[in-house]
């Protein structure tokens, strides 16, 4: 099954935490923080959102930098995504 986002909207994959600290010290799966950072996999078509042309800027495959809270997470086949407005991206990591 495949998302296909509407609008602004981006669907994203949080990438895995750190397993092991710089120093080599396993974390347990309790201690590991999860990033903020995300895959883009998928975007909407953009256009005429709340009566403003929104041209969509982030493509998949971009690692981007999302707020931690409010975001929206289902699950689709075993895989966790979230959705999100292009808005509500605050960067693009290279």
């Amino acid at each position: 099954m495949k998302l296909k986002p509407l609008a602004d909207r981006v669907v994203l994959t949080q990438e895995k935490a750190e397993e092991k600290t710089q120093s080599g010290i396993f974390l347990a799966a309790s201690a590991q923080e999860k990033p903020e950072i995300y895959e883009v996999v998928e975007v909407g078509p953009g256009g005429i959102v709340d009566g403003n042309e929104v041209t969509m800027i982030v493509k998949p495959g971009d690692k981007v930098l999302l707020a931690k809270y409010g975001n929206n997470k289902i699950k689709l086949d075993d895989v966790e995504y979230t959705i999100a407005r292009q808005s509500e991206i605050l960067a693009i990591v290279e």
